[in-house]
């Protein structure tokens, strides 16, 4: 008798009893969400898992996260938005109504370590607008209460120690940004190494490493309050190369990304963030010589900053459209391009990105969200992406931790399982298909296994043929726009001491998977032997 599973509306079932009870008509294939598999199998896609051909191997901290710079020190971010008030009613008149205060994190709660852990290794940046004009108050004495002339936030010694002890215990290594605000500026506008220098030292004194750095936060992009245009690209390679002269001092195995420039998937260009190109950036002399290109994208502006039916916006009904999905890939062939002919061995990493700028969506925490979150990091991981850092670990309504209660949204659980089962080998699953996404990797520690991501998009069960017994792990949620998140059938949710639950895969034999309806099912071939993934 066959090992298979059955699934249901209400989870998994496994089949040798059942088929016992039943005797010979019972099925062996999996049942739809509807309790029906009537012709589903007929358009199966077949996909003999051990003759994937291998693509590249990406990072193994590819899956990163953003911490923002005001988590350290307190200072504004996005203003929440109000559950009371319908899509579309949130767009801002100007910077300041869509920006509230916000304490500093504390960096030792037990649930925040506990789930960022678990997502380990990864890369953590401490970035944002804030690192553009912070002052590191290099002392132990009481810092002053306000920032001096020139800064805007204060980072104390101590707020930094606990970052850095943070991210040594979640197997995280750093990534910040420098100073280029007016305090750091000498009389001829000229960036000056000081802030930068002590903040090296220290961390180096209380045994931290600073892996990664990027001079500035988004050159192209304007900031309210501080600046009104682009940094000219004469000016940027003017202060790159003063901080290249600073970590070929005191820190040369410190990586320099840049330019780190913004950018929107959106189908007309931005004046405000086109008017410096990272081509200018990149071209201008002294030539920047980046370890690492970097850049920022987002798909549109969140309803705080653009209506969602506009243009520029970004709507719940847009999220699981095929345009949608594929507004990061333009991008990222633009960059490559770039990185190809001026900095050809420098990976290229997506230092910071997530569903729309000015602090996401109103439906980001919800299962929807984990549509874009996986399919993300699926087609930029096997295009060259070597780093993708998600905009936010914890941060208003765009963190994969909710910010308030620290319990896990949607996209952690979809980070969590990628982290379990997503090795850095990429093969190639083929083309995508109009409604169901499927991305192959190496299995995570499973010598020759294999791992496929079937992303089903659409509001109809999807079939899979493969050869081979199957650990499945499949997402689903009680409705879209939900925040609880169903893993073969079963909620997930921390135990009391803030664990992360044991991922019980259901266990199948060779032949065809029916994928739920808008279901994201991770599919582990152990034994797959793809001679690719034996190394």
């Amino acid at each position: 008798m066959r090992n298979d599973v059955l699934s249901g509306a209400h989870g998994w079932l496994h089949l040798p009893l059942l088929c016992l009870l039943l005797g010979p008509g019972c099925t062996t294939l999996s049942q739809a969400h509807d309790g029906t598999a009537s012709g589903v199998g007929d358009n199966a896609i077949m996909v003999d898992a051990s003759a994937l051909p291998f693509v590249r191997q990406m990072d193994e901290r590819f899956q990163s996260f953003q911490i923002g710079m005001s988590h350290l020190t307190g200072g504004e971010t996005w203003r929440s938005y109000d559950e009371d008030a319908e899509q579309g009613e949130e767009t801002g008149e100007n910077f300041a109504a869509i920006r509230e205060a916000r304490a500093p994190t504390d960096l030792n709660n037990r649930r925040l370590r506990n789930l960022t852990r678990a997502l380990g290794p990864l890369y953590i940046r401490y970035g944002g607008t804030t690192s553009n004009s912070v002052y590191f108050h290099d002392s132990d004495a009481p810092p002053p209460a306000d920032a001096p002339e020139g800064f805007q936030t204060l980072l104390t010694r101590e707020r930094w120690k606990s970052a850095v002890d943070f991210a040594d215990s979640v197997d995280a290594k750093i990534i910040t940004g420098f100073t280029v605000s007016d305090g750091v500026r000498d009389a001829s506008g000229a960036w000056t190494p000081d802030q930068a220098a002590a903040w090296l030292a220290f961390t180096k004194n209380i045994g931290g490493e600073i892996y990664a750095a990027e001079l500035y936060n988004e050159p192209n992009a304007r900031e309210p309050g501080r600046t009104e245009g682009a940094e000219p690209a004469a000016n940027y390679a003017r202060d790159f190369a003063r901080l290249k002269d600073l970590t070929d001092r005191v820190a040369p195995e410190l990586k320099l990304a840049g330019p780190g420039t913004a950018m929107l998937g959106l189908p007309f260009p931005i004046p405000s963030l086109t008017q410096v190109t990272a081509e200018d950036y990149l071209t201008a002399r002294p030539l920047p010589a980046v370890d690492i290109l970097s850049y920022h994208f987002y798909g549109a502006l969140a309803e705080r900053c653009a209506d969602p039916e506009s243009p520029q916006g970004v709507s719940a009904d847009d999220a699981l459209t095929e345009a949608w999905l594929a507004r990061p890939d333009t991008e990222f062939q633009k960059q490559k391009a770039l990185r190809d002919r001026y900095a050809p061995k420098a990976p290229i990493w997506l230092t910071e990105t997530g569903t729309a700028a000015c602090g996401g969506t109103r439906w980001q925490p919800t299962f929807l969200e984990a549509f874009r979150y996986l399919d993300a990091q699926g087609r930029l991981a096997k295009q060259g992406v070597d780093a993708l850092v998600t905009h936010a670990l914890i941060s208003g309504s765009n963190g994969v931790i909710d910010e308030a209660t620290l319990e896990p949204n949607a996209d952690y659980w979809a980070a969590l399982l990628w982290r379990r089962l997503i090795g850095t080998r990429i093969l190639d699953a083929g083309e995508l298909h109009d409604g169901l996404h499927l991305y192959a990797h190496c299995a995570r520690g499973r010598a020759g296994g294999v791992t496929l991501l079937a992303i089903n998009l659409r509001d109809k069960p999807a079939a899979l043929s493969v050869e081979g017994p199957v650990e499945r792990f499949s997402m689903t949620a009680p409705e879209l726009q939900s925040r609880t998140i169903l893993l073969n059938g079963h909620p997930l949710t921390l135990d009391d001491q803030d664990r992360v639950p044991e991922l019980v895969p259901a266990v199948q034999s060779s032949g065809q998977l029916v994928l739920e309806p808008t279901s994201i099912n991770f599919l582990l071939l152990p034994q797959a032997a793809n001679p690719s993934c034996t190394l």
